[in-house]
């Protein structure tokens, strides 16, 4: 069952997500995984993906109609976070706003706390 969410979601990135998962058509997605990976110049990277099965152990919770599973390594470091999506003429993509952020590398691409 869902509980209160440790991180928000703009509307504008859950447009998106929602998008996303209903043009997945091999296979239904029933959520979306975040995780942290180790990697990059700063050490630690965001990882989302399509989840087609409930992950044993993670944390379940409910942003604006999205089934999120939370990667339990992951949640210190996701704790006050926003999730949006942004466009520009350049780039488009999702952006995490963390507030446990210490430094990012030059790139955007990893982060450390």
């Amino acid at each position: 069952m869902p509980v209160n969410a440790p991180l928000t979601m703009t509307d504008a990135a859950a447009e998106r997500v929602k998008a996303l998962l209903a043009r997945r058509q091999e296979k239904p997605a029933v959520g979306l995984r975040l995780a942290v990976t180790n990697t990059g110049c700063s050490g630690h990277s965001y990882k989302m993906e399509y989840v087609d099965d409930v992950p044993p152990g993670d944390e379940v919770v409910e942003v604006k109609g999205i089934t999120l599973f939370i990667d339990p390594a992951a949640l210190m470091f996701l704790i006050g976070s926003e999730i949006d999506y942004v466009e520009d003429t350049f780039q488009s993509g999702f952006v995490f706003k963390n507030p446990n952020v210490k430094g990012t590398c030059g790139c955007g691409e990893s982060f450390s706390v």
